[in-house]
């Protein structure tokens, strides 16, 4: 799996992404938020099932993307007409034709909900080996990746898994010579990968996730260098697609916001920096 530069993210996340209407904004008198590493298990677990929903909520986006598809419309009207014609014109019973009619739209609903279960899977298919590059069932600490979550007071309400890649050279390098060097001198000239971004529906579109994404790019320079790229993963956690890229717009639609977003991030990072130039 290799990042996407955000300079060069395809043109198709949620990272990823699932953007939703803002919701109320955060009163002053309320809990501060708080941005950090989550180090404790029980959080790393809240983090896992923010992104697990996530995941799971694609299945809502992708259902309603696809009740008014102009490709899906066309078939659940000559379905709707024949149903008509066979029970009004034939038996010219009211009451049989609104059945019939409700009947072919239960099972037009019925039916993209069967074909949108996949995301639940995939949801329940989350597992820690996720977080390492080994897929080691329980990988340990210092193998997992970075987990950066948002808090409301005691509440997770945010969450992004952040990978640091050492620089191709590092990689090469011998395994005993690898040994004798810190993990902090592998990641010099690395990278940072963004596999998943998420923020709880209810505090979408008030800057939550711009904190992470802020979080993210100052920890990968801060391990990697100043001019580190950070990027979203190819296979991020909202990657997958249980449909045929024909009814993925929605996604690729997130995908493009969160690219943008990134870019402005990094964009004020590199504002920041030319200020602070004498």
């Amino acid at each position: 799996m290799d990042p996407i530069s955000s300079t060069s993210l395809p043109s198709p996340v949620s990272s990823p992404v699932v953007v939703e209407p803002p919701a109320k904004a955060i009163h002053d008198d309320l809990p501060p938020l708080s941005t950090s590493i989550l180090e404790a298990q029980s959080e790393k677990e809240d983090a896992l099932r923010l992104i697990a929903d996530s995941i799971a909520q694609q299945r809502q986006t992708s259902a309603s993307y696809l009740i008014f598809h102009p490709f899906l419309l066309p078939p659940l009207v000559a379905a709707l007409a024949g149903a008509y014609q066979y029970a009004w014109g034939y038996r010219r019973d009211i009451g049989t034709s609104l059945l019939m009619i409700c009947g072919v739209i239960m099972t037009y609903l019925l039916g993209i909900r069967y074909f949108t279960g996949g995301y639940i899977q995939a949801a329940e298919e989350l597992r820690w080996s996720w977080l390492s590059p080994t897929s080691s069932p329980n990988p340990p600490p210092s193998e997992q990746d970075l987990i950066l979550g948002v808090r409301f007071g005691e509440q997770l309400i945010g969450a992004l898994v952040l990978r640091l890649e050492p620089s191709p050279s590092s990689a090469h390098t011998s395994g005993s010579s690898n040994r004798r060097r810190s993990r902090t001198s592998l990641l010099r000239g690395g990278r940072g990968v963004i596999r998943a971004w998420t923020v709880k529906l209810k505090y979408r579109g008030q800057g939550v996730a711009r904190d992470l994404l802020h979080e993210a790019v100052r920890l990968t320079r801060e391990r990697c260098g100043r001019d580190a790229e950070v990027g979203f993963a190819a296979e991020h956690a909202n990657s997958q697609m249980i449909l045929p890229e024909l009814f993925n717009t929605p996604f690729r639609r997130s995908e493009r916001r969160a690219a943008k977003s990134l870019e402005k991030v990094l964009a004020d990072w590199e504002g920041a920096r030319r200020r602070r130039k004498p």
